[in-house]
Parts: C-alpha cells; structure tokens; sequence
C-alpha cells in the first residue's frame, strides 16, 4: 500500500460505532470516509476479515514528557504508541518542563504534534507554574485550540481559585476545567493506598479521602458555576458515589477512569515493585467493582490511559522514592476488551464508547469518535478481537517500559489505525 494513498477500502470487517453493528466495508477517499456497505469496491485494500472497524479511540489524559523529558517520553514516541493502541487522538497533559501554561510553550507542544501519527492535543494550565495561585492565562491558551484545563498532577487546592478558573471558562465556549482530585494536605507523604496492605507493608498510605473530598468540593463548585468539571482518575468508590449523584442532580461533570484502576489492586504492591506505584494510588478490592459498576452504569464517561512513562533507572529505586506513573497507551484497548466486555462487565458499545466517543465530545474533538459514515473524517481503528498476545515491555513503543502487565496475556489487538484517511498503522506495524 502506497504511504498516503488517497483512496482505499477497508475490507470485510464487522463496522461498530454509536449507531450500531454491521458487517460493512468502509471506502476512504480523500482523508474522508465517502461509503458503507456491502460488497463496496475500491483499491488498495485493507484486510479487515475477522475484526472489528471503530472510530478512532481519543485518550483525554496522556503525559508525553515533552518538553522537558524527553529521556522518558517524546510526542513522536508517544504518538506511534498511541497510534499502535488505535488512538488517533490524545489529550496531552501539561505536567511538562516549562508546564503548559504559557502560549509559546503550548503552541511549541502543538507544532510538534503535526507531524505525530495521532491528533496531539494540548491542555493548559489553570493556574501559573501549576502552582495553585494565579490563573494561567487561558484566554491566550483558549485562542490556540486548548479546551482542557488541568493542573494535573497538582490539586488546585484553594476553592476560590477554582471557582475564578469556572468562571473565567464560561466565556470560552466548549472549555472543561479538569481536576486532579487529590488533597495533598491529606496525601502528603503517601506512596500507596492506606489500608490493610500500606499497614503490613509499613509504607505511608494515600487515604480515599483525599480524593472524595476534593469530588465533593468540586461537584458543589460545578453546582454554583453552572461549568463543566471533569474529573480525572477517578480510583474510590466513594469518589464514584459522587459523580453518580452529581450526575442524578444534573450537575455538570464528568469522570474518567484508567484501566489500571479496574485491573489492579493495592495488593499488587506487595512485591515492593515500583512499577505498581501511581497517583491516584491502586485502591482496594470495592474500590475496583466500584469503578466497574459506574463504568457500566454510565457514571463513569472516559476511561482514559494516564500513560506515564518514566526511565528505567527512575523506576529502579526504592518503592518510597521512585516516581508514579505507568504506561498505558498501547494495552488500553485489550485491557478494556479482556477485563471488561469478555466478563460481560460492559458490552462492547458502551466500552467503545467510554475510549471513543465520550472522551471526544468532552474534549471537543468533533474529527474523532463520530459514527462510520459517508462525509466523515477517516480516523479509524481496526482490531482483531481474537488475537491473544503476551505484553513485552521491551517490544512497546514508549521510550519507557514501566508496565506493570508485562508478561499479562490480553485479547484483542490493533490491526491498523487510520489518521484523517492516512494509514498510520498497518499489520500492526507503525508506518511513521
């Protein structure tokens, strides 16, 4: 298949979006999609026998290191493991080296994403430095495209600030103030969750309450406003608790996931192995089928990476001292296919929905996540869903290998991504 070719069929594939489930091929021509059907002719063809055609995943939360890391992360690295997990589009956080409160350090971010093979999508920050004091300027941010706001890996801790920065986004039209909710007052000094497992391991604990009670506050700021706050990372029950009845008092928020948080639990750390060390912290056994039932129940919106990737040696040092964070882009989608949808835990539309969909209209990416139909945008993925294979850190695209499902064995794997009508994965190979 020619690198850009304008026109291709993608063949035989079972084609799944919001409006419904079919046997169809999709012809794209032109980076857009122009028909679905039956026995659809064009030239050159991508094989899709036995898999299944979606939108374009969108990741509303991945931290690409750039600038500042790129020993970890670069956005071209992050972008192909993006592209290889079936993303075509990621929200990249502002955590960086300046962070992304500036417009020249966002639109750097931006004028390196053109050339990634997925949509990069700059957030900015909602106070300056992610500090928790001044608002970052988001009218500047807001004028290059930023929809998100976040200070994420911080909590914007003082409730006037954060009712300023609601204010303020009321006259951005389509902007999300988006909440790391967690209460470092409450936090301060934790490595992992506080319960059963930190006592007989003798680590510091992160309580559930430092995030609930941050939810708690939010969701009444949202109430006041009338602006939208989505919360990211959702790991408690109580936390879910919270959207859910928000969500019952038609309060304006939403909520996001990562799969680590339905996967894996506080148990985990009891090898010692840093790899298992994140922010929000791997909670406990409820906490888990919690965030499985808001999935399922629809409280839960996103469920987005938090691909965090972090250089070996940083991940070598003690439990204590070495930094959070996993990666996530490339098993987010067989995670969510074999602990999900398999079990019967969701079925396939709302799963799609929560990694496509969902996170697009929250980001207000209108190119990505729409249904599969003449004069839309050709950002697609194509999975095999009856593929089993063994994650290998070594084999990721990252820069960085802290996985912590090496060696996992997961169903369903990407078979290509198509980016604006380019084939940026094929055969599970990055084609850029």
């Amino acid at each position: 298949m020619p690198d850009r070719p304008d026109e291709f069929v993608i063949k035989g594939g079972r084609v799944v979006d919001a409006t419904g489930d079919r046997v169809a091929d999709v012809l794209v021509q032109g980076g857009v999609v122009t028909a679905v059907g039956r026995r659809v002719a064009g030239s050159p063809v991508l094989d899709a026998a036995g898999c299944m055609v979606v939108p374009g995943l969108v990741d509303l939360h991945a931290h690409l290191r750039e600038p500042g890391d790129e020993d970890a992360e670069t956005i071209e690295t992050g972008a192909r493991a993006a592209a290889l997990g079936g993303f075509t589009a990621v929200v990249a956080m502002p955590n960086t080296k300046p962070p992304l409160d500036d417009a020249a350090v966002v639109a750097s971010v931006l004028s390196a994403g053109r050339a990634a093979p997925c949509d990069v999508v700059a957030s900015g920050c909602i106070t300056k430095g992610r500090i928790g004091e001044e608002l970052a300027p988001m009218g500047e941010l807001y004028a290059l495209g930023v929809r998100i706001f976040t200070d994420d890996g911080a909590h914007v801790e003082d409730a006037g600030v954060m009712r300023n920065a609601l204010e303020y986004a009321q006259a951005l039209p389509g902007a999300v103030v988006a909440q790391h909710a967690e209460d470092p007052t409450l936090a301060a000094g934790g490595h992992m969750h506080e319960g059963a497992w930190s006592s007989r391991l003798g680590i510091p604990g992160r309580p559930g309450a430092a995030e609930a009670t941050v939810v708690a506050r939010d969701v009444m700021l949202a109430e006041l406003t009338g602006t939208p706050v989505h919360f990211l990372h959702l790991s408690t029950a109580a936390a879910v608790d919270l959207v859910r009845d928000a969500k019952a008092h038609r309060i304006p928020v939403t909520a996001e996931v990562a799969p680590h948080h339905f996967t894996l639990t506080d148990a985990e750390c009891r090898t010692f192995d840093p790899v298992f060390k994140v922010h929000p912290p791997l909670r406990t056994d409820a906490d888990v089928a919690a965030i499985k039932e808001g999935l399922a129940d629809g409280t839960i919106d996103a469920i987005a990476t938090d691909h965090a990737p972090h250089v070996p040696e940083a991940k070598e040092r003690p439990f204590e001292e070495a930094p959070p964070g996993m990666l996530g882009l490339e098993t987010a989608f067989a995670l969510t296919l074999t602990e999900l949808v398999e079990p019967g835990v969701l079925d396939l539309g709302r799963a799609l929905a929560s990694l496509s969909w969902q996170p697009a209209a929250i980001a207000g990416l209108d190119a990505h996540g729409g249904p599969i139909e003449p004069g839309r945008p050709a950002n697609l993925c194509v999975v095999d869903p009856a593929v089993r294979w063994e994650v290998d850190p070594g084999r990721l695209a990252s820069r960085s290998r802290n996985t912590p499902y090496a060696g996992r064995k997961l169903t369903g794997r990407v078979r290509h991504t198509v980016l604006h009508g380019e084939p940026v994965v094929v055969d599970g190979i990055a084609q850029r």
